[in-house]
């Protein structure tokens, strides 16, 4: 089962961190329920976090990326996959 990290940072700490089940495909479902979890108002989610999370399956939220103000310095959610399928790099450098 795949699963969706959620950790809220202040001053370069987890405050708080919550994880909740989520299918590759299905992470806005799986944030507004950790965010609900968390009590903290769901992000304003843009292209630059579509692609960072496609790309690195992982991407951070500031203050810019919520309506309301929050008691928190950034959210970062991240990807774990529990299938055990590794995901290669396709870095070139990475093949000696």
């Amino acid at each position: 089962m795949s699963r969706l990290w959620v950790r809220l940072i202040k001053n370069h700490r987890i405050a708080r961190q919550e994880i909740v089940p989520c299918p590759w495909g299905d992470q806005h479902e799986a944030l507004r329920e950790a965010c609900h979890t968390l009590d903290v108002p769901f992000p304003i989610w843009l292209d630059k976090h579509e692609n960072e999370f496609e790309t690195f399956r992982h991407t951070a939220f500031t203050d810019d990326h919520f309506v309301e103000s929050i008691p928190f310095d950034r959210m970062e959610i991240e990807f774990l996959d529990d299938t055990g399928k590794k995901k290669r790099s396709t870095d070139p450098r990475n093949y000696f």
